[in-house]
C-alpha cells in the first residue's frame, strides 16, 4: 500500500512537469526523481523529456543540441522549436557534458522562470488604464546579474514592461531571478526574435525611442524623458548597436566628471530611469 502510494505521487509529480493529460513515450531514459531535480535546476535533459516539455507548452528559453545528433526525436525537437520561435544552439557534446551528468541524450532545455509577455499588448494595456507607456529595451545585455539589478531598478520606477531580444542576451534563469529581488517574476518581460522590429512596433504605437549612448548628443539633464517612451540601454561590451543607435529619436549622454569614462550598464540604467521616473511625475 505504501509502495503503491509512492508511485502514485511520483507519477503525479511526473505529469505536472510535462504537462497534465500527456502520455510518455518510450524510452523514457530519466527517473522520476531526476527529472524533478533537473526542472528544479531549470533544464531538462534527454530526447524524450524535452519532447513532452516542448509539446506541453513549458517556458523554454533556449535549447542545446549536439552538432551530430540526429533521428525522429531530434528532428521533431528542431521542428517544435522552429514552431515555437524558441533559439536553439549546435553544440559539442563537451558542453553537454558539463553542464549535466545525467544522461542528456545530446539535447538540453532551459526553462524560465519568468512568463513571456507581447510587447502590443502590454503598451495597449498601458493606454486602456490611462497610463503613459514606459518601456526598457535591452540590447544584448548578457551578464545575468546585470540583468537582475536592472530589472530591480525597472520595477522601482515605474517601468511597463523589459524587452529583450532572444539570442544573445543573459538567461532569466534562478540567478537573474534571484539578483532582481523578484522583480522579473513581477515585471512584464518581451522577449523577441527581431529586436528592432520589435522597436518599429512600438513606435507605431506612438513610442519615442530615447538611446542612452556616450555618442549622446543630449544630457541626461536635458533629455526630454515624458510621453510615451522606449529607453534603450547597451550590452556591457558592445555598448547599443548601430541600427539601433540609427533608429533612436534622441541619443542621450549621462554626464561623469571621474576619468573611467563609463559604468556598469546596471548602475547607468539606474541612473536614467530615476530621471525619468522624475520627470514624469513632475508632468502628472
Amino acid at each position: 500500500m505504501v509502495q503503491e502510494r509512492g508511485e502514485l505521487a511520483q507519477r503525479k509529480g511526473l505529469s505536472e512537469l510535462i504537462g497534465k493529460g500527456r502520455r510518455l513515450l518510450p524510452p523514457y531514459p530519466t527517473p522520476q526523481k531526476e527529472l524533478r531535480r533537473m526542472a528544479t535546476n531549470d533544464m531538462v535533459c534527454g530526447v524524450w523529456p524535452v519532447i513532452e516539455a516542448l509539446r506541453a507548452g513549458k517556458n523554454v528559453e533556449k535549447l542545446l543540441i549536439r552538432r551530430e545528433a540526429g533521428g525522429d526525436g531530434v528532428k521533431e525537437i528542431r521542428q517544435l522549436a522552429l514552431d515555437r520561435d524558441i533559439p536553439w544552439q549546435p553544440v559539442p557534446v563537451e558542453k553537454l557534458d558539463r553542464l549535466t551528468k545525467t544522461e542528456h541524450q545530446g539535447v538540453i532545455a532551459f526553462l524560465s522562470q519568468v512568463e513571456e509577455q507581447d510587447l502590443n499588448e502590454v503598451i495597449t494595456m498601458a493606454y486602456e488604464r490611462g497610463e503613459t507607456p514606459f518601456i526598457l529595451a535591452l540590447d544584448s545585455v548578457t551578464d545575468v546579474r546585470n540583468m537582475g539589478a536592472i530589472a530591480r531598478s525597472a520595477e522601482c520606477f515605474g517601468v511597463h514592461a523589459m524587452l529583450v531580444p532572444k539570442v544573445g542576451t543573459a538567461r532569466l534563469g534562478p540567478d537573474a531571478v534571484k539578483s532582481s529581488a523578484g522583480a522579473l517574476l513581477r515585471k512584464p518581460v518581451c522577449r523577441v526574435s527581431r529586436f528592432t522590429d520589435a522597436l518599429r512596433a512600438a513606435r507605431e504605437q506612438g513610442l519615442r525611442i530615447v538611446a542612452c549612448t556616450e555618442k549622446g548628443t543630449l544630457t541626461l539633464d536635458d533629455a526630454d524623458l515624458k510621453g510615451p517612451l522606449v529607453l534603450v540601454m547597451g550590452s556591457e561590451d558592445e555598448g547599443i548597436s548601430d541600427a539601433v543607435i540609427r533608429m533612436a529619436d534622441d541619443l542621450v549622454n549621462i554626464p561623469m566628471a571621474g576619468s573611467i569614462g563609463s559604468l556598469n550598464v546596471s548602475v547607468a540604467t539606474g541612473i536614467v530611469l530615476h530621471a525619468a521616473l522624475r520627470q514624469r511625475k513632475a508632468k502628472a
